[in-house]
């Protein structure tokens, strides 16, 4: 049975993919150009160098660019594979740029896989969301992967996600399984919502 949760975060995801459907070619291009900029100064202001990103897709705020030039810097990045059990094996971005379609119609690498546990090396997670509320707690798309990623690491590093303005919320319908973030990145500001775990 659905919980009262699981309806409120149904509805708000159907209104949310809405809203990202009705954005144009040129408002995605200037969001995708001012993230990348926010998380270029992100990895410098960690001094990361090995990070775990995602590929996005044509409704999700751009980070592909980002991902080229940070294999470019000499930055490790980890792209997630998605796995029919739930978790997600990685492999380490290339500047080929070689995407498959994976599970669920999402782009992922085609490199050597590793693992699940490859990303507890990385010294930043840069995943997607739906919505953050103020607090930090993050609403995905529903399939639970970045939460099961996030909740097993026994010592999880800064975990960031990529969304629009509009979608950082005053609070979110939160379930027991729901991982919070420390911040946002959005076109506009980057934004420590939570400290990061240990």
């Amino acid at each position: 049975m659905p919980n009262d949760a699981e309806h409120e975060k149904r509805a708000l995801r159907a209104d949310l993919r809405e809203r990202r459907a009705l954005l144009s070619e040129a408002q995605r291009e200037s969001a995708a150009l001012a993230i990348g900029e926010r998380l270029d100064a992100l990895i410098d202001s960690l001094g990361a160098r090995s990070v775990s990103c995602f590929l996005s897709t044509t409704n999700e705020p751009g980070t592909r660019d980002f991902v080229t030039r940070a294999v470019q810097r000499g930055i490790r990045v980890l792209l997630p594979i998605t796995r029919a059990d739930g978790l997600l094996d990685w492999a380490v971005a290339t500047d080929d740029d070689e995407i498959a379609e994976g599970l669920f119609g999402l782009p992922e690498p085609t490199g050597e896989v590793l693992g699940p546990i490859a990303v507890n090396d990385v010294d930043l997670m840069i995943i997607p969301a739906a919505a953050v509320d103020r607090t930090g707690m993050r609403m995905g798309w529903g399939r639970g992967y970045f939460d099961k990623t996030i909740g097993s690491m026994e010592k999880c590093p800064p975990v960031y996600a990529v969304i629009y303005d509009s979608e950082i919320l005053d609070s979110l319908p939160r379930e027991v399984h729901d991982q919070p973030v420390t911040g946002v990145v959005t076109p506009s500001q980057t934004l420590i919502l939570s400290h990061p775990r240990r």
